[in-house]
């Protein structure tokens, strides 16, 4: 693959990013951090076997809506075009936190569904203007049904799945592949300081996860697999039961 990825300084983006290094993806990384992208490249190609710079970097945040082309055509030109561009970016916090905080909220709304629409709208363009190409955006099994421990995270990774499940209704037959990523709890530091709940992940057997599906072309993926079942069960809850239980 020649692949761009936003969010491959931290957790599961990192993971990511390192083991398609391993493998041979052709890689380029973005983020909002230019250090902590350099380090990232040197660190995949390292893993990678890569001879150092061979990985390229480029500053990309989602709260900069105006960095969005720049950095993905700064990746077509080092990489020699795009086939796949995968976003692990986004905002977390609890919900006792977004509700007390309201310009954080709104941040974070506006991060996870807003602006990441709006670069998967950049990516989709350039992927399919080459012919098409993998789409692969990381949702959250939190949008998968209203709960009370998420509500205001939850939402806003609602509204990204269904876009994303809407791509690919309308351009798989162009040649768009679109995977949607539906994690569970992944022990990384934006959970730092949480209770993990049955079936945590770990972000390398994510990445396992999520490269399968990619490979496979699934349009949904669940990382660890097991949230499949869970989500299933948690959908056909009635709602007087999602009312009483704290999940």
């Amino acid at each position: 693959m020649k692949a761009a990825i936003l969010g491959a300084t931290r957790g599961m983006g990192r993971a990511l990013a390192r083991a398609m290094a391993e493998r041979g993806d052709l890689l380029f990384l973005l983020g909002r951090d230019a250090a902590d992208l350099e380090k990232s490249a040197r660190d995949a190609e390292a893993r990678g076997g890569r001879k150092p710079g061979s990985i390229g970097v480029a500053v990309c945040d989602l709260e900069r809506p105006e960095t969005f082309a720049p950095a993905l055509g700064a990746a077509e030109q080092a990489l020699g075009g795009l086939d796949t561009v995968i976003v692990t970016a986004g905002l977390f916090a609890t919900q006792d936190q977004l509700e007390a905080d309201p310009d954080f909220a709104r941040r974070l709304l506006v991060v996870n569904f807003a602006h990441t629409v709006a670069f998967c709208e950049e990516a989709r363009k350039r992927l399919l203007a080459r012919g098409g190409g993998t789409l692969c955006v990381f949702s959250s099994v939190a949008g998968e049904r209203g709960r009370k421990p998420v509500a205001i995270y939850g939402a806003s990774k609602a509204g990204l799945s269904r876009y994303l499940e809407a791509l690919d209704h309308k351009y798989r037959a162009a040649g768009l592949r679109t995977v949607c990523v539906k994690p569970g709890f992944v022990k990384t530091g934006m959970t730092e300081g949480l209770k993990p709940p049955p079936f945590a992940g770990e972000p390398d057997a994510v990445a396992r996860t999520v490269l399968a599906g990619i490979d496979a072309g699934k349009p949904v993926v669940y990382a660890p697999p097991i949230w499949a079942l869970v989500m299933l069960v948690i959908r056909n809850l009635p709602r007087f039961v999602m009312r009483k239980i704290n999940f």
